[in-house]
């Protein structure tokens, strides 16, 4: 049974197993989240999965106007009673990878830039990372907590173990930066795994330099597809030498051995 708190602080609500539900509880970590985001006057704040508010409501204490988007209907009560002393909480009741954030930025007269925040969900964590980024034009910044195990892969750089597709994907469209970990004590109930807090600022469109988003996706899915092989075998139906002489890329390497820059290269050429 939800416990509602009409004083601005954050409540208690059972967390649900089928959602991937773990609500961060820890006040020195929420506080370095608020001071990684540093809201500013002006700015339009969209949180994804706000739980209990434990990142929301110290966010509306420095600015007071924010939007959350929360897929748990029994969340919605017990958030605006907790928000309302705060300042004004505008609750979006959907899944969020249904939720068109290039509107959402550009409706009632906003800037047409917004600032993504939230605590993902684990088992989901992925597809909305490509959510954002397809709407990155109109998103200034991200400022996410996943699993450990993902920020590592979203940050890692050629020849890491664990650089891959998510890797190139991210890269080539945002700066990647981890910032912090998080452990799994901060959290209610505590999950399995470490977690972590990364930043996303997406690249000026100018600067990206790829020529056909569908065509770069592809390539780097099937480059990693079969990571082991050299990426003439791994891109044998895709790439053919003319490629990867016009890219400067060797057919003999490996795809963890490129950098996001020739990717984008390889791409192009094809």
């Amino acid at each position: 049974m939800n416990q509602y708190s009409p004083s601005g602080t954050a409540f208690t609500a059972p967390a649900k197993k089928q959602l991937g539900q773990h609500f961060l509880a820890d006040r020195h970590y929420i506080d370095s989240i608020v001071r990684a985001v540093n809201p500013k006057p002006g700015d339009r704040l969209v949180e994804i999965g706000p739980g209990q508010g434990a990142i929301t409501l110290p966010l509306l204490r420095q600015h007071p106007e924010l939007t959350v988007i929360e897929f748990d209907r029994d969340l919605i009560a017990p958030l605006t009673a907790a928000a309302a002393p705060l300042g004004a909480l505008t609750i979006i009741q959907s899944d969020v990878l249904r939720v068109d954030f290039t509107a959402l930025a550009q409706a009632e007269g906003g800037s047409g830039q917004i600032r993504l925040v939230g605590n993902l969900p684990y088992n989901i964590s992925s597809p909305i990372l490509f959510h954002a980024l397809d709407h990155a034009a109109v998103v200034r910044d991200m400022h996410f907590m996943l699993q450990k195990e993902v920020v590592d892969r979203m940050a890692a750089g050629p020849g890491s173990k664990v650089f891959g597709r998510l890797s190139v994907m991210l890269q080539a469209y945002c700066e990647v930066t981890s910032l912090f970990v998080v452990p799994p004590g901060a959290f209610r109930p505590p999950p399995k795994v470490d977690s972590a807090v990364v930043r996303l600022v997406p690249r000026d469109p100018s600067t990206v330099g790829i020529h056909d988003a569908k065509r770069f996706a592809d390539v780097v899915k099937a480059a990693f597809g079969q990571r082991r092989k050299t990426l003439r075998n791994a891109l044998n139906n895709v790439v053919g030498a003319e490629q990867f002489a016009a890219a400067g890329v060797r057919p003999d390497a490996r795809a963890e051995q490129l950098e996001v820059a020739e990717f984008v290269a390889l791409a192009n050429a094809s």
